[in-house]
C-alpha cells in the first residue's frame, strides 16, 4: 500500500493540469507521493494528455460527472493509500510540500486530516479565499478562515504560521488519512459540490477526531476555476448545502434557533443581491432554500446517525459568535480581531 496518494480530480481541466501537474509531480514524487488523476467524465482531452505526457501519473476513470463530493468518493474507493490529499487541478505545489503535512500526521494519531497554507496564486503575497491558513465556523453556519473573513483577504506576513487547531481543512488541498475519509462516511455526493469538505471535517470533529493546519506546507491557489465566485449556480449550491449541513450536524438544542436566524439572514442576503440588481443570485438563495426543505426530511436518518456517534458535540473551532455582527456591526476585519 502507498503512504501518500496525491488525487487530482479533473473535469475538462486539461489547461489546468498542462500548468500546474509537472509541479505536482516532481514536488510530490520527490517526497514519496503517488500522483493520481481521477477523471470525471471529462469530454475533452484530457485522459489522453496525461497517459501520454506523464507516464508516472495513475489514471481512473469514471463514466460521468459525479460532481466534487462523490467523484472524489469514487475514485478513493479504489485507491489504496494510508493517506491521501484531495487536490484541486488548479493548485501550484511548492518543493518538499508533502514533507511537513506528512511528519505532523504521522506524529499526531489523533488528527485526522490537515491542510497546507493557501495562498493566492494571482495576488501571491495575499492568503487565498477558498482555505487561507485553516478555516472555522460561526453560530449560524458562515466560513471563515485565519486569513479571510467574509471577502476580506489578508497579506500573508507570518501572523498565522503556527500549526492550529481548526474546525475545517480546506477541499482544494485537503490531506486526510484514508480510514478516517471511510469511517467517516466521506463526502456528502448529495452536496454535488461546496461545503462538502466542511461537512465532513463536521462530522469528524464530533467524533473527537482532529483537524488542524500545518501552514509549514504552502501551496497557491487560482480559485474559482470552475464557477466564479458570483456565479448563480454557486450561490444555490452554498446556500442550499450550508442549510443541509445545519440540520445534519448540529445539537438538538440548536437546531430550531440557529435555523430561524439563518432564515432571516439568506432572506436578508437575497434582498441584498436585489439591490444590487443581481436577479439570479437572489433567486438561487428563494431555490436554495425551498430545495433544502425538500430535502430535508430524506436527511433525518443522516442526521440521527450523525448525533448517535457524536462524542464532541460542542466543538471549540466552531465559534459561538455571529460572524456577520462581528464583521459589520464591530468593524472586526482580520481574524485576529475575532
Amino acid at each position: 500500500m502507498d503512504k501518500v496518494a496525491v488525487v487530482i480530480l479533473n473535469w475538462n481541466g486539461c489547461g489546468m493540469l498542462r500548468r500546474f501537474l509537472p509541479g505536482v509531480v516532481r514536488f510530490s514524487e520527490e517526497d514519496g507521493g503517488v500522483v493520481w488523476m481521477a477523471d470525471n467524465g471529462s469530454t475533452d482531452d484530457s485522459v489522453e494528455v496525461v497517459r501520454r505526457d506523464f507516464p508516472s501519473v495513475r489514471v481512473t476513470t469514471l463514466d460521468r460527472n459525479y460532481g466534487f463530493a462523490d467523484g472524489y468518493n469514487r475514485a478513493l474507493a479504489g485507491i489504496e493509500a494510508e493517506y491521501v490529499v484531495l487536490l484541486n487541478s488548479d493548485v501550484e505545489v511548492t518543493e518538499h510540500w508533502l514533507r511537513p503535512l506528512l511528519a505532523y500526521m504521522d506524529a499526531h494519531p489523533e488528527v485526522a486530516a490537515c491542510q497546507p497554507k493557501i495562498r493566492s496564486y494571482h495576488r501571491r503575497e495575499c492568503f487565498e479565499y477558498a482555505g487561507a491558513s485553516g478555516g472555522y465556523i460561526d453560530r449560524y453556519g458562515y466560513p471563515f478562515c485565519r486569513g479571510r473573513l467574509l471577502g476580506e483577504v489578508e497579506q500573508d506576513a507570518g501572523q498565522y504560521d503556527a500549526v492550529a487547531p481548526v474546525f475545517w481543512a480546506t477541499g482544494a488541498a485537503l490531506f486526510i488519512r484514508r480510514q478516517d475519509y471511510l469511517d467517516a462516511g466521506g463526502l456528502d455526493g448529495r452536496f454535488f459540490a461546496h461545503m462538502e469538505e466542511i461537512d465532513l471535517c463536521w462530522r469528524l470533529r464530533a467524533r473527537d477526531r482532529g483537524v488542524v493546519c500545518v501552514p509549514q506546507s504552502v501551496v497557491y491557489h487560482v480559485g474559482a476555476a470552475t464557477l466564479k465566485r458570483e456565479n448563480p449556480h454557486k450561490t444555490f449550491l452554498n446556500f442550499r448545502n450550508n442549510l443541509l449541513m445545519l440540520y445534519k450536524n448540529l445539537p438538538e438544542r440548536e437546531l430550531r434557533p440557529v435555523l430561524r436566524v439563518r432564515a432571516l439572514l439568506d432572506y436578508a442576503a437575497a434582498l441584498q443581491y436585489v439591490l444590487r440588481w443581481q436577479w439570479a443570485n437572489a433567486w438561487a438563495v428563494w431555490r436554495a432554500r425551498r430545495a433544502y426543505r425538500a430535502m430535508k426530511e430524506t436527511y433525518a436518518a443522516v442526521r440521527a446517525e450523525n448525533r448517535r456517534l457524536t462524542i464532541r458535540p460542542d466543538i471549540p473551532e466552531r465559534r459561538g459568535f455571529s460572524l456577520l455582527w462581528q464583521y459589520y456591526a464591530r468593524g472586526r476585519k482580520r481574524f485576529s480581531q475575532l
